[in-house]
C-alpha cells in the first residue's frame, strides 16, 4: 500500500433490505491516523454500513479494502486478526467477571487464546499487567477489582472501547460512545477518542455533531444510504446540501 492510499477503502457498497436500499453505492475512504467521523440523520444507514465494514452483513454489491487487501468477503474474526475491529453501541461486557477480568479475557484474546483457559490465565502476570495499563489510560485506575454494575454508564463505554483496543488494532469502528451519556461522561469520552488518533485510526459513527465537529480530522454525511457530502469539519458543515439534508435540525443534537 503506497503512502496517499486510504487505510479503509469502501467503493459502491449497497446493501438491500426488501425493497429499501440501507447503503445505495456508498463510496468512502478513511485515512491512517486520523478520526474520520460518519454522521447523518436516524434510518440513513450508518450502522448497516458499519456493519458491512466490520464483516457481521455481507454486502450485496461493492468491495471493501483495508490495508492494501480486498476483505469484502471475510468474516468478522478475520478481519479482527488483520486489526480492524469494532466497539458496538450498546455495550457488551461480562457481568460475571471484575473489570480487571474483562480487560484481561480482551487482551488474551487479542492474541489468538480462547477464554477457556481462564485458570492458567489467572497465573499470567504479564497479561494482567497489560489489562491493568489499559484500564489506567482509560481512567479506571483504582477499579480493577469493581463488578461492571458498579461502574457509571460512561465508565462502561469507556471499558468497552478498551477493549476493542486491547489488541492494537489499526482501525476501531466506534458505533456512538457517546450515546446516552451526561455532559461530564461524554467529555470524558470524547477525551479519550481524541486520544487515540496518536496510536489508531478511528472511524467514528455518532449523534452528537457538536462532539463530532470538535474531534474529527474528518467528516462524511450519509443520507438515505448515500454519502452526500465528505471532506475537512469546516468543509462538510458549510456545504448547503448538508445543511438542507441534516445539521439544519441537527445542530446541538446529543444521542
Amino acid at each position: 500500500m503506497s503512502a496517499a492510499a486510504p487505510l479503509l477503502e469502501i467503493r459502491a457498497l449497497h446493501k438491500r433490505f426488501g425493497g429499501v436500499a440501507a447503503t445505495d453505492g456508498v463510496d468512502l475512504a478513511v485515512r491512517a491516523g486520523e478520526i474520520h467521523a460518519l454522521i447523518g440523520p436516524n434510518g440513513a444507514g450508518k450502522t448497516t454500513l458499519i456493519a458491512q465494514v466490520a464483516g457481521q452483513l455481507a454486502s450485496d454489491s461493492g468491495s471493501v479494502r483495508f490495508a492494501g487487501s480486498d476483505i469484502t468477503r471475510l468474516p468478522t474474526h478475520k478481519r479482527a486478526r488483520r486489526g480492524l475491529v469494532r466497539s458496538f453501541q450498546i455495550t457488551r461486557l461480562f457481568r460475571s467477571l471484575s473489570v480487571l477480568e474483562n480487560m484481561a479475557v480482551a487482551v488474551q484474546a487479542s492474541q489468538g487464546r480462547t477464554f477457556s483457559a481462564w485458570r492458567a490465565l489467572r497465573a499470567e502476570t504479564a497479561l494482567f499487567d497489560q489489562a491493568r495499563a489499559l484500564l489506567d489510560r482509560l481512567g479506571l485506575a483504582g477499579k480493577h477489582d469493581w463488578r461492571i454494575e458498579q461502574l457509571s454508564h460512561g465508565e462502561q463505554r469507556a471499558l468497552e472501547v478498551g477493549m476493542a483496543l486491547a489488541g492494537r488494532p489499526q482501525l476501531v469502528l466506534l458505533d456512538e460512545p457517546l450515546a446516552g451519556m451526561g455532559a461530564q461522561e461524554s467529555q470524558a469520552m470524547a477525551t479519550l477518542i481524541a486520544g487515540l488518533r496518536q496510536e489508531f485510526t478511528v472511524l467514528l459513527v455518532e449523534h452528537d455533531v457538536d462532539a463530532v465537529f470538535r474531534l474529527a480530522d474528518s467528516v462524511s454525511v450519509l443520507v438515505n444510504g448515500r454519502i452526500i457530502a465528505s471532506g475537512r469539519p469546516d468543509e462538510v458543515r458549510a456545504d448547503p446540501a448538508v445543511e438542507a439534508a441534516y445539521l439544519g435540525s441537527a445542530e446541538g443534537e446529543t444521542a
